[in-house]
């Protein structure tokens, strides 16, 4: 308890803390319209394309955040335009995207910039070396994902229930769905100082999914995820602080634990009540 106490009078942790709980309002929201609209592969992917991007910025200097938007921008540019061209299925043409994303980060990490690009830093972050601009960043955009899914939520629910009735009564979806595809580069790169570009779907699929095992309202859904978000930040803070464990890989590692334990659990209480009774 003393150890604990102590952690928390430390800047860093303090900061580490602050930028957990406000990333965790808008993975709270966004995580439950990520997987409701089948888009979990699309922010993993979002968030590791961001990494030649990261990488450039850390070899020339300038703002991470600009280098990861513009490349996730790119990125999800290039795989509008080549769904549309393309037979091919969207998430073929998104692992080739992706492959040649994370070859171009690697060719730029590994030869042009050798020296100058922290690798380790940029593919699992550091919420522990995150700086004041970095917190304001995850809570402004936690404030406009809450403020997106206020104007477009009902959009959304309708259409990833029947996007094809949606249509039929003259809605227009396309600019609904395109900025929630926004939100999800733009939470990805506010989350990308605390857990890097690998991880970066950790705060706000995982949670998300796991809790969607339990309700299928979409109210308590938000609101359960984000308290869940929090408390595994907190906890992955606190344990990685104990271990002297790289933070972000230890939030993921308990939140793919909580999510497994879920599983089990449903699992369990299904078979239970529908065993055939003797």
């Amino acid at each position: 308890m003393e150890n604990l106490v102590e952690y928390f009078q430390l800047p860093f942790v303090q900061r580490g803390f602050l930028e957990v709980l406000f990333l965790s309002v808008g993975a709270g929201i966004l995580g439950t319209w990520v997987v409701l609209r089948g888009l979990a592969f699309f922010a993993h992917a979002v968030g590791m394309s961001t990494f030649p991007g990261l990488v450039l910025a850390d070899g020339l200097g300038f703002a991470a955040p600009l280098g990861a938007l513009a490349s996730a921008g790119i990125f999800a540019t290039s795989l509008e335009r080549l769904s549309r061209r393309r037979k091919s299925g969207y998430d073929s043409l998104t692992a080739l995207l992706l492959v040649g994303m994370l070859a171009l980060g690697a060719i730029l990490a590994s030869d042009v910039f050798a020296s100058g690009a922290n690798v380790d830093t940029l593919l699992f972050g550091s919420l522990l070396a995150i700086s004041d601009a970095d917190v304001a960043f995850a809570g402004a955009v936690s404030l406009i994902v809450v403020a997106a899914s206020i104007l477009f939520g009902r959009t959304w629910l309708a259409t990833g229930f029947d996007a094809s009735a949606v249509r039929s009564l003259g809605v227009r979806s396309a600019i609904p769905d395109g900025i929630l595809l926004v939100l999800i580069a733009l939470f990805t790169t506010a989350t990308l100082s605390a857990v890097g570009s690998l991880l970066a779907t950790t705060l706000f699929v995982v949670p998300a999914a796991t809790v969607r095992l339990f309700t299928a309202r979409l109210v308590p859904w938000q609101l359960l995820t984000i308290s869940l978000v929090a408390a595994e930040g907190t906890a992955g803070l606190l344990l990685s602080l104990a271990t002297n464990a790289p933070p972000g890989a230890t939030i993921a590692m308990l939140a793919g634990g909580v999510f497994a334990l879920a599983f089990v659990v449903t699992e369990l209480t299904t078979r239970l009540r529908t065993a055939p009774q003797r």
